[in-house]
């Protein structure tokens, strides 16, 4: 499928002609800018486009969350960004959001409820989830037969929120093995991003925090290391490049998996 057919309507668009969509998808800075997590934005696309998800994005009108902002420091910024968020989605009278940054969902279903912004958010490792239970989605492509698959938890999905089952079934769908790493679930290790660190240098130490849990991830003999988080896919993937094993062992989302398995990609 090519990508110039994928459809993605705007709020303002349906807006426009009186229409309402069953969810706002979330997009998020790195699902907007990073190249690598474009991709993800894509396969999450199709997949709602196949199930018959009506859907909208907020298109120019979604702006950063706040939450690197409110993690480094500075409230201000956060409040601002937030408030213009609210405003926003309280003028479209959005209800149910689905994103696949867990950094924004975290943020939009925690902390935006406190400044009047209140809606059901999900991440999207469980609307696949439920898509897969309720047969919309059966992954029946064989490409993942087999194959060793370890997922890293996100701290702000799992330990922030308690989301860890979801993104496992997602992987059990594809009939894969999943194999967990040492650390993981709620003893799960950072991959290194959080706390608005993705946008500065690491303090010094003996070795970086996302160097140790790839090597985690590939004592485990995995062939795909899973994640369901801009950040720590490129954590994880630079960690690969500095084992020099990206020709053995590939990161990738779970939309990308699910999107491949049932050949959407």
């Amino acid at each position: 499928m090519s990508d110039n057919i994928i459809h993605i309507p705007t709020m303002a668009e349906l807006a426009a002609k009186g229409e309402k969509p069953d969810i706002l998808f979330w997009v998020g800075c790195a699902g907007s800018f990073d190249d690598r997590y474009k991709k993800v934005t894509k396969a999450f696309v199709k997949i709602l486009n196949k199930v018959g998800i009506k859907f909208a994005v907020l298109g120019e009108e979604e702006t950063c969350t706040g939450d690197p902002a409110r993690r480094a420091g500075n409230e201000f910024l956060f409040q601002m960004q937030a408030m213009s968020n609210i405003q926003v989605l309280n003028g479209y009278e959005i209800t149910k959001i689905v994103t696949a940054c867990p950094h924004c969902f975290n943020t939009l279903k925690n902390e935006y409820p406190a400044l009047g912004g209140k809606y059901e958010v999900m991440h999207h490792s469980a609307i696949l989830q439920q898509l897969i239970d309720e047969g919309k989605v059966k992954a029946e492509g064989g490409a993942f037969k087999g194959k060793k698959i370890t997922f890293h938890d996100s701290c702000y999905l799992g330990r922030a929120n308690n989301v860890y089952e979801a993104p496992r079934k997602v992987l059990e769908a594809l009939d894969a093995e999943l194999v967990e790493m040492k650390r993981c679930k709620t003893k799960g290790l950072c991959c290194g991003a959080g706390g608005a660190q993705m946008f500065k240098e690491p303090e010094q130490g003996n070795k970086d925090i996302n160097i140790e849990r790839t090597e985690e991830a590939l004592d485990t003999g995995a062939k795909i290391i899973a994640s369901g988080c801009p950040f720590c896919m490129t954590m994880m993937s630079d960690g690969v490049k500095n084992k020099e094993k990206e020709g053995e062992v590939e990161v990738r989302d779970l939309a990308e998996l699910i999107a491949e398995a049932e050949d959407i990609l």
